[in-house]
């Protein structure tokens, strides 16, 4: 009797729905994440108080990911890319689901699909290392259920697949041509959500002082510092900032529109409290560099009424801009580029701006943004009670 080596014997694929499922479980495990991605994109802009569990360090801070202007593309957030991308991808899913169609037909399709995401992904993560300096937990898995798709994708394509990759694209379009009916069925009402979704996309990131905020009254307090709102308050609010705090400018555009909303109640009342170590002697590492000289810039600006101009103008950049032009802040506020340059090296302004720090430190104040209440402290933000019986 002849014996029959085991090594000799063909090795038989598992079944074709175990390969079918583990791809859409891989799909449906990416869009989840993209959505939470998304949620906290949103909120991380809108909540004031929030901060996503991933926000771990410096090095590991999803929030600081969110912050970043690469998070946006095209005027739309990258997890909300990813929301689409993996719905498209489950889309092709459900429609190879409906027989009678050939297992192995729309695998090319979808090994595409899988390839893009991954070049994204790759190209998302250099990113991360070489300009935010911060990885996102959250992103990492995405990056990682993408290659997962790619490698699970092409498994499948090989062992369904009767043609080579692009004449397998081309019988998948073929495909999609052929069966019209049930692919405008599947595939028409996402792409009129997303056309409209596009179109109308909230660009929630774009923080504003509130309508109207060119009417409310503003000054400069006896001690020199400037102020905005009530000219007799029933509340007073002294915010501590940086302008490289990504906290500190939505706390102050938060502010900001409570104060439009009730110009008559309350005032705010802003103090420079850079976390730059070039001017805070408590900041012993390099730290928001360049936030120093952006205080001094505003201080400039409120000696010569500017100040409101100024501050917008480098909130709005700080986030968007590695470097900040003099000459772009003097026209964008109607200053003389060349005083402003003299400014921001002038002891005067920088005895001004350590008066400031000083007043910070005396009232133990140790990051940004703090607030000052009735002589009471608040770090990071500021409760509900604060405005009790003042808001409308």
């Amino acid at each position: 009797m002849a014996l029959i080596d085991q090594k000799d014997k063909p090795l038989k694929p598992l079944p074709y729905p175990i390969y079918y499922w583990t791809v859409a479980m891989l799909a449906l495990a990416g869009l989840a994440n993209s959505i939470y991605l998304a949620v906290s994109h949103y909120r991380v802009y809108t909540d004031i108080g929030y901060r996503s569990f991933c926000a771990i360090s410096k090095a590991i801070n999803c929030d600081t990911v969110s912050q970043s202007p690469y998070s946006i593309i095209f005027n739309i957030p990258v997890p909300v890319w990813g929301v689409v991308g993996y719905t498209l991808f489950l889309l092709l899913l459900i429609f190879i689901a409906v027989k009678p169609l050939y297992r192995g037909q729309a695998w090319s399709l979808l090994v595409l699909i899988a390839l893009i995401c991954s070049c994204i992904s790759a190209g998302l993560a250099l990113i991360l290392t070489t300009f935010i300096h911060s990885y996102c937990i959250m992103c990492i898995l995405s990056y990682g259920i993408n290659f997962a798709l790619l490698y699970f994708s092409a498994l499948t394509r090989k062992r369904f697949a009767t043609s080579g990759f692009i004449n397998g694209l081309r019988q998948d379009i073929y495909l999609l041509v052929q069966k019209k009916m049930r692919a405008a069925a599947v595939f028409l009402p996402f792409l009129i959500i997303f056309g409209v979704g596009v179109a109308i996309f909230p660009a929630y990131w774009n923080m504003t002082s509130g309508p109207g905020a060119a009417d409310i009254p503003r000054g400069i307090t006896k001690d020199g510092h400037p102020w905005i709102g009530a000219e007799d308050p029933d509340l007073t609010i002294a915010e501590f900032s940086d302008y490289l705090c990504f906290q500190c400018k939505k706390m102050h555009y938060y502010l900001r529109q409570i104060v439009a909303q009730n110009p008559a109640k309350i005032r705010l009342v802003h103090y420079h409290f850079p976390m730059d170590h070039e001017v805070n002697f408590i900041v012993k590492e390099p730290f928001h560099t360049g936030a120093g000289k952006m205080a001094l810039a505003a201080i400039y600006a409120a000696a010569q009424g500017k100040f409101w101009e100024m501050n917008d103008l480098l909130f709005d950049l700080a986030g968007n801009e590695k470097e900040i032009s003099l000459k772009k802040l003097a026209a964008r506020t109607g200053l003389e580029s060349e005083r402003l340059a003299r400014a921001v090296n002038s002891q005067s302004m920088r005895q001004r701006l350590k008066i400031d720090i000083w007043t910070a430190l005396k009232l133990r104040m140790v990051g940004t943004p703090s607030f000052l209440v009735n002589g009471k402290v608040y770090q990071g933000q500021l409760p509900p009670a604060v405005f009790k019986n003042i808001l409308d």
